[in-house]
């Protein structure tokens, strides 16, 4: 039997022959999550959007996984625009993480994104 699994979840896929996430015993690391529609598979024009649909597949990727958005250990994000993309994560971010004593670590950096994305992130994810 396999010690590495991979993870997938509805409303995300990648191009290339990679899983989304990738499990070995308790410990799930994705692949880079974009801000994609679930349901309509497009990438919004607008950052907002994007952020908002990013959150959502962290929480479907980790549930995928057997977790929930509390075993989240770290999230690194890439933005286009850092000035404006790390503002526009708080929301999300304490949404998801509304604990102040109980959040993930977070990093963010830029990057020069294609396909119209402006921000993605990866995911690291310890469950107990």
């Amino acid at each position: 039997m396999a010690k590495r699994k991979s993870i997938t979840w509805p409303g995300f896929k990648h191009e290339n022959p990679i899983p989304n996430a990738s499990m070995i015993g308790n410990i799930l690391m994705s692949s880079i999550i974009s801000g994609r529609d679930p349901e309509s598979h497009t990438m919004p024009p607008d950052a907002e959007a994007q952020i908002a649909n990013i959150f959502k597949h962290i929480k479907a990727g980790v549930e995928a996984a057997g977790g929930t958005v509390d075993d989240v250990l770290k999230v690194n994000f890439w933005v286009k625009d850092p000035g404006v993309g790390r503002k526009m994560l708080n929301g999300e971010w304490t949404k998801m993480f509304p604990d102040a004593a109980s959040r993930p670590a977070r990093h963010t950096s830029q990057a020069n994104l294609e396909g119209g994305q402006l921000i993605n992130c990866d995911i690291t994810a310890v469950f107990a």
